[in-house]
């Protein structure tokens, strides 16, 4: 059926260079069907004499036409892939038998077209149809867009929200193993998922203080501002003497051990062991007690009176609700973040438009963190996968803005986290402000409209796919509509996402 003659060819190769060639556009009967559209963004399929090479077309032009030729237009072509002619008729990207001067080119046919989008593995998750042909299915391979990453871009109101829900839900329907945890910015995902997502909120959540990093630690004490050098170096040194007078009543209460120098039991500010906040105020205390000079001691009053403003307040209280109670409970807390066991909800839903802004990075930090710390210890025995919505809030591209631990946490899933089946989804919709090395790591883009300058140009040069020149649709893409490259794909394709039923539909419940 593939190598089947053709009644009459749209055209003839005039030019090869590369991966790209020129077509002549011939006057036949069949360019004037009404189905048969010499356009740019057209499937075309050149014969040569052991495959059906696939092309797309990215140029259509009359301009500079020689007279003695029987050609209408010209048209310039992306190789991208190839067909077999032979009995298997598989697909295969790049191009191994280019084309020669004189050989035909046709529209590639319904069934062609049904060969190259075909489910080549076992993992194909159904996400919408092309836009050439709404009866073929455009099937995303989950294995290499999971493994390698994959991210969504696209402005506010172009279907990103509910392309994202699409997504994860295809993806969970097929592994209903994998864990997922979602940074719900908009708090706009709690009724996505229905019964197989566990909906996180600074009500039900409980992520005690000592789990936080000494910069965690230092960013929530100080509101998101930079810390006071005198008031740091206080820290830094009691925090690791609160953790060992814990851990010291706790082994002297139970095994009857003979207490020891605090100092000599070897934590450091970011271990992450229990200690209560009256233990560390009460060294604070004493030290300053034992200072004569005033405003030696106004450093740590200060620094008493801002530990204890933020233990008070409300907004706070998923943090510092047991301060003074102590207590290991980190496997709880890991058990609820991520699922383990899953009990039929393999997905958390962390809405943070309910925290307090000033804690958001830190939070958002923690959980990276513990994110890549868990599957690097567990060598990857339960894969996740970390979506990261509006990300250019958390990794910007400008190293002045945004917390410094949260981007290099983001930045570690990105470069090392597959190691240990820890994967990174991106959605944001300034790709332009996101750090570029971080985006680099993507090898799956679904590509929405984008009417910023900046976005486009650093789409660019993050697709290396030969079908760049696809991105020129970027701007005027209609809602749904998603151009989708990389390793997820067979092709670098346009199409549109399917409907998504009512009761997945993001909708936003900050208000």
């Amino acid at each position: 059926m593939l190598s089947s003659p053709q009644p009459a060819s749209l055209g003839r190769v005039i030019s090869v260079r590369g991966s790209q060639a020129r077509v002549g556009l011939m006057a036949t009967s069949q360019i004037n069907d009404a189905n048969v559209r010499a356009t740019v963004g057209q499937f075309f399929g050149i014969r040569t004499a052991t495959t059906i090479i696939v092309a797309m077309i990215t140029e259509v032009s009359r301009e500079n036409l020689p007279a003695t030729d029987n050609y209408i237009a010209i048209a310039s072509v992306d190789l991208l892939g190839e067909i077999a002619t032979g009995p298997s008729g598989r697909f295969q990207r790049g191009v191994t038998s280019y084309p020669t001067i004189g050989d035909l080119v046709d529209v590639l046919t319904n069934q062609q077209l049904r060969t190259v989008y075909a489910p080549s593995k076992a993992e194909q998750i159904n996400i919408g149809t092309l836009q050439q042909d709404p009866s073929v299915i455009a099937y995303v391979d989950v294995e290499d867009m999971l493994s390698k990453h994959f991210a969504v871009l696209g402005s506010t109101g172009v279907g990103k929200s509910s392309g994202v829900s699409l997504l994860l839900n295809e993806i969970l329907r097929v592994r209903p193993n994998l864990r997922v945890l979602l940074l719900d910015v908009h708090n706009e995902y709690g009724r996505c998922f229905g019964d197989k997502a566990l909906v996180l909120n600074p009500r039900n959540l409980k992520l005690p203080f000592w789990l936080f990093n000494f910069e965690e630690f230092v960013d929530v004490i100080f509101g998101g501002r930079p810390g006071v050098p005198e008031e740091l170096e206080v820290l830094i040194e009691l925090i690791p003497v609160a953790k060992a007078t814990y851990t010291q009543y706790q082994n002297t209460d139970r095994l009857g051990l003979k207490r020891v120098d605090a100092k000599t039991v070897g934590y450091t500010a970011d271990t992450p062991v229990p200690y209560r906040l009256v233990d560390l105020i009460s060294l604070i205390d004493e030290r300053m007690g034992k200072l004569e000079n005033r405003s030696s001691r106004i450093v740590y009053h200060k620094l008493i009176t801002r530990i204890e403003t933020v233990k008070n307040d409300p907004r706070y209280a998923f943090m510092f609700e047991n301060a003074n109670v102590g207590g290991d409970t980190m496997a709880e807390v890991i058990s609820l973040l991520f699922r383990m066991p899953a009990n039929g909800r393999p997905m958390t839903v962390m809405q943070l438009a309910g925290f307090p802004a000033e804690v958001v990075d830190s939070v958002v930090s923690v959980l990276c963190r513990m994110a890549f710390d868990f599957g690097l210890w567990s060598d990857g025995a339960s894969p996740m996968l970390f979506v990261c919505e509006e990300a250019h809030r958390y990794a910007s591209a400008d190293r002045g803005v945004g917390f410094g631990p949260t981007r290099k946490a983001v930045s570690r899933i990105a470069k090392e986290g597959r190691k240990y089946g820890v994967y990174l989804a991106l959605v944001t919709q300034r790709p332009a402000e996101l750090d570029a090395t971080i985006i680099s790591q993507c090898n799956t883009l679904f590509a929405m409209r984008l009417a910023n300058e900046r976005d486009q140009m650093l789409l660019r040069s993050a697709v290396s796919d030969a079908a760049a020149n696809l991105l020129s649709f970027v701007p005027s893409l209609g809602t749904r509509e998603v151009l989708a490259f990389g390793e997820g794909v067979a092709l670098p394709t346009r199409l549109r996402f399917k409907e998504v039923p009512a009761h997945q539909l993001p909708r936003s419940e900050a208000t």
